[in-house]
């Protein structure tokens, strides 16, 4: 692979949605990983779709768009029966496409998160496997994970609730 390819492949990933590319020929292994920052669901755009050339699409890795993760929060029923102003205690992470959930890294590990574990804004909570392609599920809260609400292997849907954070 050519320096000018791979250079051209950092910049179609870079201005791309995808957030890990991996490519493989021969003894040429390249691997590029970002993260995207979040966009609050309210302030969301709808994607637009434009026509592109076979060439761009091919450049493109013919890999979904991954929009970043959605997040709700969810006020507290307690706190709005005593009449004083709610206060957010759980928030809510979901999932940013369509794939099929992996609480672990691999079938022997552990999970990356269990209830109860206390999380950072940014760590990893679980994977969504789309098109072989997987994608880290990042917590935008720092908080105690309060219900994981999906199974091992489960497929999801763009916009599921995954994990609960108090």
């Amino acid at each position: 692979m050519k320096i000018e390819e791979i250079l051209q492949l950092v910049d179609t990933v870079s201005k791309s949605t995808l957030t890990e590319f991996k490519y493989e020929e021969g003894a040429v292994k390249l691997s590029l990983k970002k993260t995207l920052k979040t966009v609050p669901a309210e302030v969301a755009a709808e994607p637009v779709l434009t026509a592109r050339t076979p060439a761009a699409l091919y450049q493109q890795a013919s890999t979904p768009a991954v929009p970043a993760p959605a997040a709700i929060t969810v006020p507290n029923p307690a706190k709005e029966e005593t009449g004083s102003v709610p206060i957010p205690e759980e928030k809510i992470v979901k999932s940013p496409l369509v794939g099929t959930f992996y609480a672990a890294p691999s079938e022997d590990a552990a999970p990356f998160v269990n209830i109860g574990d206390s999380v950072e804004a940014g760590q990893v909570l679980a994977i969504v496997e789309a098109m072989k392609l997987m994608n880290d599920i990042e917590s935008d809260y720092t908080g105690i994970v309060a219900e994981v609400l999906v199974e091992n292997g489960d497929t999801v849907e763009y916009g599921q609730p995954l994990f609960v954070i108090k």
